[in-house]
């Protein structure tokens, strides 16, 4: 599971979480985002889920919440193109009233695991 969440963290960094150029700290990511990193954790496995049995199909969703902090959130798949899948995280950080988006790429890798790519 941590490894799914570093993975994730730096794919935030790597898909533009942060400017061209500057790359921030993992643990201002997750300050600006308003999660804990058990809502990470939870938010990794819901995407992780959309893997389980294999290649997922554009439109499969899984849904995640932290009754701890009241976060929750939910992973879709927008598209697959060839070997990657194109997730959509819409995030909604406990206390806010809005939601967040984020944009992550998973790519099958020549021993078939699903790594997120930039």
């Amino acid at each position: 599971m941590r490894v799914w969440v570093c993975s994730f963290l730096m794919g935030l960094t790597v898909l533009g979480a942060a400017p061209m150029g500057q790359a921030k700290p993992l643990s201002r990511i997750v300050a600006e985002l308003g999660l804990s990193p058990a809502d990470f954790e939870m938010q990794s496995a819901a995407a992780a889920s959309l893997f389980a049995k294999g290649r997922p199909a554009a439109g499969q969703e899984a849904s995640w919440s932290n009754p701890d902090t009241g976060s929750k959130g939910t992973v879709r798949v927008r598209e697959m193109r060839g070997d990657c899948a194109h997730l959509q995280h819409i995030i909604v950080p406990a206390g806010s009233g809005e939601s967040r988006e984020i944009r992550t790429r998973r790519c099958l890798d020549a021993s078939g695991n699903w790594i997120l790519t930039p």
